[in-house]
């Protein structure tokens, strides 16, 4: 059974009003190519790790991925670190970002993984887990790196990942979409996205199917931390610099952005193209919070607000399900054909 697929609807119908909205109040300015490229070009990070989100949910057991922002910094600072020791970012651009992206994928690779196995084999529930496996993160960045950024340069090859255009559009925008048109395929058409869901709605007939379920758990956390990696890159590219505090913000905003496209809490659904639909709305509605001249505080309210609001109205439609289902039961055991 579907759940919220009035959501993709409601995002929707946000983005066009968005539009207007905005369009209304800074003269056009905020439909401009440039903020719209500019816009596009800050979803991607915090796009990725809303899709990680979005899987750590779906795979249920009280699934949540919070180590996400952590593991991006530590992704970047493990690369820049390793990449700055042996090559130069202005001699030999080219090896230096393919040193850079493969070592940052790689340590998304292990932290996921390492997510998975203590998830999967030790029993921890996933958002102690992904909270210890956090702090942990932080605190390798914080050794690495002193606790300094560690500038990357402007490497070529790296620096159009981050602020290049194709066909006016920001590549890493292009990247996000691609990235999150391949997560949608396998979740809709294979095994694996089908085993993943079963598990989260219902792991008891997951585990009487014989689905592998540990297999499932740590493919799932591994997949997160490679795109919490790569939207590491990516924020390396924009920013030049990688630091262990960079977005402390992001995990309430991934978060947020996942609930915000019905991603069920309890596991066993989620839509990505709701996830990236959500992540360009609160885009927009940041942009728009900016050129109405509010600060950030007011931002940071906004996104509690509207977290605590869509978690309200999913708990209040989940109950309505469970009654509407409840009240069905009980008109079929007192129907004559049931006691027949």
């Amino acid at each position: 059974m579907r759940f919220f697929d009035g959501h993709l609807t409601v995002l929707i119908g946000l983005i066009i009003t968005l539009m207007t909205a905005g369009a209304i109040v800074s003269d056009g300015n905020y439909l401009s190519l440039f903020n719209l490229q500019s816009m596009a070009g800050q979803v991607p990070e915090i796009g990725l790790l809303a899709i990680g989100v979005l899987l750590a949910m779906c795979v249920g057991n009280g699934g949540i991925e919070l180590s996400g922002i952590a593991l991006a910094n530590l992704s970047g600072v493990v690369a820049a670190t390793i990449a700055v020791s042996f090559f130069s970012a202005s001699q030999d651009p080219e090896i230096f970002s393919l040193i850079f992206i493969v070592v940052a994928l790689a340590t998304g690779f292990l932290g996921g993984l390492l997510n998975g196995l203590l998830i999967a084999y030790l029993k921890i529930t996933a958002i102690l887990c992904t909270l210890g496996t956090q702090m942990l993160f932080i605190g390798l960045a914080v050794a690495i790196s002193d606790g300094r950024s560690v500038r990357v340069g402007a490497p070529g090859p790296l620096y159009e990942i981050g602020n290049g255009l194709l066909f006016e559009i920001p590549i890493s925008f292009l990247l996000f979409i691609g990235v999150a048109c391949i997560i949608g395929f396998v979740l809709r058409y294979t095994p694996f996205g089908m085993w993943l869901m079963l598990n989260g709605s219902n792991p008891k007939a997951a585990e009487y199917a014989g689905f592998p379920k540990n297999k499932v758990i740590i493919s799932t956390y591994t997949v997160s931390g490679i795109l919490s990696s790569l939207a590491g890159i990516i924020i390396a590219a924009r920013t030049i610099n990688v630091k262990w505090d960079y977005g402390t913000s992001y995990l309430l905003v991934a978060i947020l952005i996942a609930v915000m496209a019905g991603v069920k809490p309890e596991g066993g659904y989620g839509r990505v193209i709701c996830v990236v639909l959500s992540a360009i709305t609160l885009q927009m509605m940041s942009s728009m919070l900016n050129f109405m001249g509010l600060s950030n505080f007011i931002r940071d309210f906004a996104w509690g607000a509207l977290l605590l609001g869509f978690l309200a109205i999913g708990r209040f439609r989940l109950l309505d399900l469970i009654n509407l289902q409840k009240h069905a039961i009980s008109a079929s055991v007192r129907s004559p054909h049931a006691q027949k």
